[in-house]
């Protein structure tokens, strides 16, 4: 008989995967191979509604080691035989529900990802979307997500070296929280999550499985909250001090050479583990669940298989060395247990002691329908891009005040409130960390290397045009690596839409991949890993369409990174990406000084992407010659931010001297893309010029560092310690409410 709509809505699956799935069985399924189907078949762990645009990306690289969808995560050759290993996924869903405990382990998952490749955690970072603080609710959605993730990683010894806050009304009650990690490994110590050999143990290690977590991925992080029921079950609560000790457990144990594959017990838990390991070895597997230790008593076999306790990783290990793996955990006083094998016959078959619960083709589990998606511009975007920005009434306040109100923005201040609660030089290889520069840069221990990593994204612009939008993320993010000196390497991301099988997600969706295509391949850099979020929307609305961007760059030198902030008196200060400050109404679409000062959210975001390549080639170029001194971007908040959080940042004021043409808010406030303010000793200007000029990349001189005020003539005149205090405790006053 049928299984009733309510169930197939608890797992998440419709009435037409059902019949599909009962078709490609011949039979009904039983309850737990129902459990696993869902599991499997959600949005979360199958990408029904994204795998075929995922395809668009570029993803083939000399450096590329392991590309997207193979493993747990992408690999980068750094040279010297090294490896650097780095994913970025979500945790929102479970973060909307119980936002410490959601962070927190969006946190410890996304380090076991790199741990499953045999790769030590050397850096944490992470993209976070709330809304705005003025509301209760978003507040203690804050400061718990803030609390989770220093609460946990505070705890496993990685470092937490940089990121953003974004505050938008789209984001109330369904924050975004977006994990990236970075892993190091010999290159010839990488593993797979394969399991290959028939006759191979599969062992579980780490916590005890419980109830929590279960229904995590296809009933929490697979549909929107628009039922008004407890969720709370679904969420994973995490132990940081066992992470702890199962990374240290995990890595002593392949550095030995006693493992022949290893995976993370995370989203689906078991179900996940096991199947996708036998799928990517082409094999088949036997579980007993009888075996699985367990911290509740009663607990059934679907909830076995479905559980998503945290701190589990599951070894793939010959039987003979067995013995010596389990020395290895019981030395970390960790438990360590058989509960099943690799098998020839391509089955995944589930026993509760002598009795069979489960029996499925392993590629029958892996294999989802995959759904087309495109959808239609709505048209009331078109009406959004095409508003006479030109029309737009002068702000009411002075520049100055503009100016200061827009550095104490929550999405603009200083997020030193969040930072300082992260402990970013534990490893002690942190050499720009955050609040320092645009980018993290670390040293690549052993070497004279470093390597920076960048997040970044903004769903306000995608929200306007999708495709630009998407452009416009791959290429700040690879912007902001430039600005640090390092040339970007390889991108992961976290694409956070709403319901995909609305018209205007799916087109949102489909256009932002396709403009971060573009941008990928104009900039050279390939995706190589990351993780899809979808049905991001409660009470009928969307977020905004949000591809986060994780960026990975390469310091040949790591002596010859750059900090943001102005570091000489009587530097120059030069803007890279035009030859004259213009008021061009244009440039106020979407940004911070539209919807602050107007209330508006509106116009056509644009970028130049031939432009955008030769600005970060000219910039990377003049810091690898050791000419700047201090290199920013210019993008929130525009040019006059962008030069006073400089001045900030350099305890050094600075005096403007460049002609303003046309409207000063959109001069000064306006987001035009491609454009990076620099400083450098006035000797070096000429060796600047003819860089440019070989790089086709435009440039003007905009006035030099120097003083106790900030100063841009015939607009602003204020005392250094006023901007400073405005963008140092914006944040903390607004989340303080």
């Amino acid at each position: 008989m049928p299984v009733t709509k309510a169930v197939l809505d608890e797992i998440a699956l419709t009435e037409r995967e059902y019949e599909a799935i009962v078709e490609r069985l011949g039979r009904e399924p039983k309850p737990v191979e129902l459990g696993m189907f869902g599991a499997l078949w959600s949005e979360h762990c199958g990408y029904k509604h994204s795998k075929q645009l995922l395809r668009l990306f570029p993803s083939e690289r000399p450096h590329l080691l392991v590309g997207p969808g193979k493993e747990n995560a992408g690999v980068i050759d750094v040279g010297d035989g090294l490896a650097a290993v780095f994913k970025m996924e979500s945790h929102n869903h479970p973060s909307a529900v119980e936002p410490y405990q959601g962070a927190a382990t969006g946190v410890g998952g996304i380090v076991r990802d790199i741990l499953a490749m045999g790769a030590r955690p050397v850096a944490l970072m992470n993209s976070l979307r709330f809304g705005p603080l003025t509301n209760p609710r978003n507040r203690y959605l804050f400061h718990s997500v803030v609390g989770g993730i220093s609460g946990y990683g505070n705890c496993i010894g990685v470092p937490d070296v940089g990121g953003e806050v974004y505050f938008a009304e789209s984001y109330a009650n369904n924050p975004l929280v977006n994990a990236l990690c970075l892993g190091i490994v010999r290159a010839d110590r990488l593993l797979r999550a394969a399991a290959s050999n028939p006759g191979d143990l599969l062992v579980l290690v780490g916590s005890e499985t419980g109830r929590d977590g279960i229904h995590g991925a296809s009933g929490l992080a697979s549909r929107t909250f628009e039922e008004e029921r407890e969720q709370r079950p679904a969420v994973q609560v995490g132990n940081p001090f066992l992470e702890k000790v199962l990374i240290e457990a995990c890595l002593e144990t392949a550095e030995a050479n006693l493992l022949e594959g290893l995976q993370d017990l995370g989203a689906a838990g078991l179900t996940s583990s096991t199947i996708e390991c036998a799928a990517k070895g082409g094999t088949g597997l036997e579980i007993d669940v009888a075996l699985v230790p367990r911290r509740e008593a009663g607990m059934t076999p679907y909830e076995v298989m479905l559980s998503e306790s945290q701190e589990r990783m599951l070894l793939i290990v010959k039987p003979e060395n067995y013995a010596s793996v389990k020395a290895i955990f019981d030395k970390w006083d960790t438990p360590c247990t058989p509960i099943g094998k690799v098998t020839p016959t391509g089955m995944a078959r589930i026993l509760d002691g002598g009795a069979e619960v489960a029996r499925l083709p392993v590629l029958m589990l892996t294999h989802p329908p995959l759904y087309d998606v495109d959808g239609q511009k709505p048209d009331f975007l078109a009406k959004l891009q095409a508003y006479d920005l030109t029309a737009l009434p002068l702000p009411k306040e002075t520049p100055g005040d503009l100016l200061l109100k827009l550095l104490s923005s929550p999405t603009i201040a200083s997020k030193e409130s969040v930072y300082r609660q992260y402990d970013h030089q534990v490893q002690t290889n942190t050499v720009l960390g955050p609040g320092q520069a645009d980018a993290a840069v670390i040293r690549l221990k052993g070497t004279s290397r470093g390597l920076a990593l960048a997040t970044d994204g903004n769903g306000r612009l995608c929200y306007l045009d999708p495709h630009a939008g998407g452009a416009i993320a791959i290429a700040e993010a690879c912007r902001n690596l430039v600005c640090a000196g390092a040339k970007p390497m390889a991108i992961t991301d976290c694409l956070n839409f709403g319901d995909p099988e609305r018209p205007l997600v799916a087109y949102q969706l489909r256009q932002a991949v396709l403009g971060m295509t573009r941008a990928c391949e104009a900039l050279d850099v390939p995706v190589v890993s990351g993780n899809v979020s979808l049905y991001n929307e409660t009470r009928g609305g969307p977020v905004y369409p949000t591809p986060t961007i994780g960026a990975l760059g390469m310091l040949d030198d790591v002596t010859r990174r750059c900090p943001s902030g102005f570091q000489r008196e009587g530097d120059v200060v030069v803007l890279l990406g035009c030859t004259h400050v213009a008021g061009d109404a244009a440039t106020l679409a979407g940004s911070e000084c539209l919807e602050l000062a107007h209330g508006l959210v509106a116009g056509q975001p644009a970028i130049d992407l031939a432009l955008e390549t030769r600005v970060q080639r000219a910039c990377l170029r003049a810091i690898q010659e050791g000419l700047l001194s201090s290199a920013h971007d210019c993008s929130d908040g525009g040019l006059a931010v962008a030069l006073a959080e400089s001045a900030i940042l350099g305890g050094l004021g600075f005096r403007g001297e460049f002609p303003i043409n046309g409207r000063w808010d959109a001069a000064l406030f306006g987001e035009a893309q491609s454009r990076i303010v620099v400083s450098l000793p006035q000797g070096a200007l000429p060796r600047l010029a003819a860089l440019c000029a070989q790089e086709a990349t435009p440039r003007v001189a905009l006035g030099v560092v120097g003083g106790e005020r900030f100063s841009i003539e015939g607009a602003v005149d204020l005392p250094l310690e006023r901007i400073d205090h405005a963008w140092r405790h914006g944040l903390e006053q607004a989340a303080s409410q």
